[in-house]
């Protein structure tokens, strides 16, 4: 009999300093009993658990950091509620130790200053800044020492234990408080780059007013059901995902799909949790539960993808494995070499060594990657973009080449009117598009809806004229008897076999360069005269061409676009946009065949497509980038970026922030690197002392810090 698989859990951590208590935290819960395997995501501050663990034991395995451990449910409702439970301590007791230190070590320099640098007060002021600044470090120092595990903090007391040794009280008590200092301000940058998700799980409200039999009543989403009926009043915040039942307003998505121009809503239409509702009052059939409304699911989908380990982290974490053994090595050599081989002072080289050991704490080098992938991602989101893994945010940076599907990507995917054309004299152009429209609202075929919508867009009254003997002729077009006037809507063979009406050259070349453009044309008339012409195509997105500019201008040098759509279409709309090659007539599995060959030619090529026929071409690609987002489940799971608000101009922006990342990630690393081994040139002459150790270590976190950080500032 096979085993079920342990159900994994998720729990959110509370206290994480730095990337290795994370490691370390992930490590001893793998080695509780009951776990089968744990994986900590440092970006969002999470754990997930496959076995059975309880909460006494998880904060037992991150005792050594006093990690607080919180179950984790619905991602909007009670993990934000966690998140905002948290109680704001001030400054001074969050640092109390921090400052109880900082003023002993004054009051040191203060009776070193009075009574000499060999006074009992002086030093005793110097220990006991040493003991309470460093109490937490000694205990995971100690701990590590025993178990041979050298990671930074065992560094730091080694180094701190020595300088002690050696009577330099002073120097280890900077020491002592730089790195509590370094320690904060790693604390302090991760959580303002956490800071973007935890603004998405915000925006959501808690509760929501719901009528159920026939009473209006204040209801947590947590127990909101599929199929209440949500009231929401002007100027509100959706509370849950559903379908507007009854009403109209605008509603602000910008949260979701990082639209800046709110979008009129009416019956039918969708609406997401989060979005602002503008001056109407609606009424919403819920069709979501609150953990699988769309503003959850991109919450978890950031936070799975801040957790995924980019190649450049990957190469920073292996890099770390073997560089803190090689420092103590390197530490040791420096202590020993001089005065065993050359005669020179122990107390001046075990100094020297001690130098080494404060250098080499890798706190710069491990969150250089981290931390600017959390910030990329979480800003990424706040502008209607969903990356999915750090490797992604990398990729994309790289890519030589991009295909876009035509249809639902550079076209809107709906037919709309594009020419219109009253051939007649005694008609204006309002009064034929309302005998048009009232024929069409009759019909099924997709082009109706076209006819119909540019009708409701100039106003027109068509719903008041009366049609009669309504008749679809097959394959051809539609007729019906208005005002005792038989009239005809189809397409031009129609009207040419029928012999009474005329067809003139003229209005033959008119019908044939509408064509040209990849236009479908209709005629209308009367059996007798042609009354007008009009064009209905697949609109180009207002921002293809401009998208398609700015990403040649990018470096992109090949783009490409792939249809089924017949050749002629597909060449109008190709040369309109800008894409450097078209391809037209393809099946999915030529497509998917020209993304092989595309990754032969370039190496990266990504695919941008509304993810659902396009599926083997987005999965093929380097990097699978979907069209529509919000709202649509099957572009959130497959796709490895989503452009929720529908907004093909994301597409530069995302580009241009994933470079930069790339630029930071690699600054970030030669910065840390650069920084280590200017310190470590200076044991050479002897000039290395602990001040200048721990000053450059915490000064390549502030600055690694803050240069990731500024990805939270790219724009579009």
């Amino acid at each position: 009999m096979v085993e079920s698989p342990q159900q994994q859990k998720s729990y959110r951590v509370e206290g994480f300093s730095c990337a290795n208590c994370a490691g370390k935290f992930e490590m001893n819960v793998k080695n509780l009993p009951g776990v089968e395997d744990a994986k900590v995501n440092f970006g969002a501050s999470k754990i997930s658990v496959s076995g059975e663990a309880t909460i006494d034991e998880l904060e037992k395995a991150g005792a050594f950091e006093n990690l607080k451990i919180i179950p984790e449910r619905p991602v909007v409702s009670t993990t934000s509620d966690a998140l905002t439970k948290e109680k704001k301590i001030p400054f001074y007791k969050k640092h109390s130790v921090l400052l109880y230190s900082a003023l002993l070590i004054v009051l040191g320099y203060v009776s070193n200053f009075v009574n000499g640098e060999e006074n009992l007060v002086t030093s005793l002021l110097f220990i006991a800044a040493i003991v309470i600044g460093g109490y937490s470090l000694f205990k995971v120092g100690f701990q590590n020492l025993y178990h041979l595990d050298f990671d930074m903090e065992t560094l730091m007391t080694v180094a701190i234990i020595g300088a002690a040794i050696i009577g330099e009280w002073a120097e280890a008590s900077i020491v002592v408080i730089l790195f509590a200092i370094s320690e904060a301000l790693e604390r302090y940058s991760m959580d303002k780059a956490r800071q973007s998700i935890r603004t998405l799980m915000d925006i959501a409200p808690k509760e929501a007013l719901v009528r159920r039999n026939g009473q209006e009543m204040m209801v947590r989403v947590d127990d909101i059901a599929v199929g209440d009926v949500m009231i929401v009043k002007p100027g509100q915040k959706i509370a849950m995902d559903g379908v507007i039942i009854s009403g109209r307003s605008t509603v602000n998505q910008a949260a979701i799909t990082g639209e800046s121009v709110p979008v009129s809503k009416a019956t039918d239409d969708e609406i997401f949790a989060g979005t602002l509702n503008g001056e109407g009052l609606l009424e919403v059939k819920i069709t979501k539960l609150a953990e699988d409304t769309t503003i959850a699911k991109i919450i978890q989908l950031v936070e799975e993808a801040q957790g995924e380990r980019a190649p450049a982290q990957a190469f920073v974490d292996k890099f770390a494995k073997y560089y803190t053994p090689i420092i103590m090595i390197v530490a040791v050599l420096v202590a020993i070499v001089p005065p065993l081989f050359f005669g020179a002072s122990w107390v001046t080289w075990i100094y020297q060594g001690l130098s080494v050991l404060v250098v080499g704490c890798p706190c710069a080098l491990v969150i250089s990657t981290p931390i600017a992938i959390v910030s990329a991602i979480g800003h990424a989101a706040k502008k209607g973009v969903l990356i999915k893994g750090g490797i992604y945010l990398e990729e994309i940076g790289l890519l030589k080449a991009i295909a876009f599907d035509k249809t639902g990507t550079l076209t809107k995917g709906i037919p709309s009117v594009t020419n219109f054309s009253v051939t007649n004299s005694q008609y204006d152009e309002k009064e034929l598009l309302a005998l048009t429209a009232a024929l069409e609202n009759r019909s099924q075929h997709p082009i109706a809806a076209a006819i119909i919508a540019e009708a409701d867009k100039l106003d027109t009254d068509y719903r008041s004229v009366v049609v009669k003997d309504f008749t679809s002729i097959t394959s051809k077009g539609i007729k019906g008897t208005i005002k005792n006037t038989e009239y005809f809507v189809g397409s031009p063979s129609l009207f040419k076999e029928m012999s009474a009406t005329t067809f003139t050259k003229k209005l033959d070349d008119m019908v044939y360069s509408l064509q040209a453009e990849g236009k479908t044309v209709m005629v209308i008339g009367t059996a007798s005269e042609i009354l007008g012409i009009m064009a209905v195509a697949d609109a180009v997105r207002a921002s293809s061409k401009e998208v398609v500019e700015k990403l040649h201008k990018m470096g992109i040098t090949k783009t490409i676009m792939l249809t089924g759509d017949n050749k002629g279409t597909a060449k109008t709309i190709g040369e309109y946009v800008g894409v450097s090659e078209i391809r037209a007539e393809l099946m999915p599995e030529d497509k998917l065949t020209l993304i092989k060959q595309l990754r032969v030619d370039y190496g990266k090529v990504a695919m941008v497509g509304d993810g659902i026929n396009d599926a083997p071409a987005l999965a093929a690609a380097t990097v699978g980038i979907a069209m529509g987002g919000a709202g649509t489940d099957i572009a959130l799971e497959t796709a490895d970026v989503a452009l929720m608000g529908d907004d093909l101009s994301k597409l530069p922006f995302t580009v241009k922030l994933s470079r930069k990342s790339l630029n930071i990630i690699k600054a970030n690393i030669a910065f840390a690197l650069m920084i280590k081994l200017a310190a470590l040139l200076l044991v050479i002459p002897g000039w290395l002392t602990l001040w200048i150790a721990i000053a450059s270590d915490m000064g390549a976190t502030l600055m690694v810090a803050l240069n990731s950080l500024r990805l939270m500032h790219v724009k579009e």
